[in-house]
């Protein structure tokens, strides 16, 4: 029809109505669909930079559980080796009437008959000798007196990872009595309060005193005391826990009974 009505339009005027036309073509032509718009590609640099991250992210949580599973496990099993090769050292050396590098060891009761621990020198519990000894058994405070004389006889644990020495020191009870066995004494102090009634930060200085009162300092020893202390949380702690004993009996081992007493 299209084709006729052009075809007129040639055989006669074409003047307005060509143009009619042309312009009735243009409104009647059927619309050519369109293509579609190309498709964005999202930007690769953006997913390469949320992997990483994410696998960073990851990377990091297992470093941590890792961490702290070494902290809380893997450093006591190094531990417990290293105090029963001191334990073993300790038993040749008072075997044979010689001062084991040791001081001697600790037992405490209340956690146990089979709870025996070496006690380590350690200066002042926090330069590297100090973390050896910790790390190792029990640490000996050695600005303070030796076991059973006349002063504060400090000792010092961990209370998790490298051993956990004094996991338990909370659990303790006035009247409870920890026993210190040299070569040559066994030494029997018994403690003046629970394990869990002093708590201290870690930056206070009295437990360490000749006399361990925070209203003794300077003041002149009468009396053989021993004071225990650990962290105040099994984890990272700035808080200390602080048990004091007083000496109530000392007993020469026989000369025959230089080895670790039975």
């Amino acid at each position: 029809m299209l084709r006729e009505a052009i075809r007129f339009s040639y055989s006669h005027d074409p003047g307005p109505v060509w143009e009619d036309l042309i312009t009735m073509a243009v409104i009647e032509a059927p619309e050519q669909p369109s293509s579609p718009p190309p498709r964005r590609r999202k930007p690769r640099r953006r997913s390469r930079l949320l992997t990483i991250l994410g696998l960073a992210l990851v990377l990091t949580g297992v470093g941590f559980i890792a961490y702290v599973g070494w902290e809380l496990y893997g450093t006591n099993i190094i531990a417990g080796q290293k105090q029963e090769a001191v334990k073993e050292q300790i038993a040749e050396d008072w075997a044979n009437n010689i001062d084991s590098n040791a001081i001697g060891l600790l037992r405490v009761p209340r956690w146990g008959s089979d709870y025996e621990m070496p006690i380590i020198p350690g200066s002042d519990l926090l330069d590297s000798k100090g973390r050896a000894a910790l790390a190792s058994g029990v640490g000996w405070y050695e600005k303070g007196v030796g076991p059973g004389e006349v002063g504060n006889f400090v000792i010092a644990g961990h209370r998790s990872g490298r051993g956990a020495v004094f996991k338990r020191l909370p659990e303790l009870r006035a009247g409870d009595e920890v026993e210190i066995e040299t070569r040559t004494h066994l030494y029997t102090y018994k403690l003046r309060m629970n394990g869990d009634e002093i708590k201290v930060d870690y930056s206070t200085g009295w437990p360490l005193f000749p006399v361990p009162d925070p209203n003794a300092r300077g003041q002149v020893p009468t009396e053989p005391l021993m004071t225990m202390i650990t962290c105040a949380e099994m984890f990272h702690t700035d808080n200390r826990r602080v048990v004091i004993g007083e000496l109530v009996d000392v007993v020469e081992k026989p000369a025959a009974q230089a080895a670790p007493a039975p």
